[in-house]
């Protein structure tokens, strides 16, 4: 009768939520509606942080293309050209080595942060499983009370 479906509330519409708890028993039980509608608005949260979590490792690792692509175009011109890095919004005349180190350091940076955004997500995804496995077992529970 209560497939997966039922416990994914990011799924399930509000007002589905009341009906599939009311089938469940005779008498809604309140505190499993409230358990319910907190792990929905959980949820909906942290699949919210992973999208942006998502989109930020997407930019760092275009900003990643980006210095790469610079650091390979400065690369192959002379010691003699002049090269401006930008600072703010001015330019400076900076020395190739120099613009290259700092493109290397942005790359590191932005590996750094990547890291600690997969970390996190990963954080996340823990967080709701968990949510979900207790969830379960409330259920089960309430099921193994209301039988017995």
């Amino acid at each position: 009768m209560l497939g997966v479906s039922v416990l994914e509330p990011s799924l399930i519409p509000h007002f589905a939520v009341s009906y599939i708890i009311s089938k469940m028993s005779k008498e809604p039980d309140q505190e499993l509606k409230k358990a319910f509608m907190e792990l929905q608005g959980k949820m909906q949260e942290t699949n919210q942080k992973l999208r942006i979590a998502d989109v930020q490792v997407e930019s760092l690792k275009k900003q990643i293309v980006h210095a790469q692509l610079t650091d390979k175009e400065i690369q192959s011109l002379g010691d003699s050209t002049r090269v401006y890095d930008s600072v703010g919004r001015m330019f400076l005349l900076t020395d190739i080595p120099q613009i290259r180190e700092n493109l290397k350091a942005k790359v590191e940076k932005c590996n750094e942060k990547i890291t600690s955004l997969q970390a996190n997500k990963e954080y996340l995804e823990r967080s709701m499983s968990e949510s979900q496995n207790n969830l379960r077992e409330m259920i089960k529970l309430k099921q193994s009370m209301g039988v017995a």
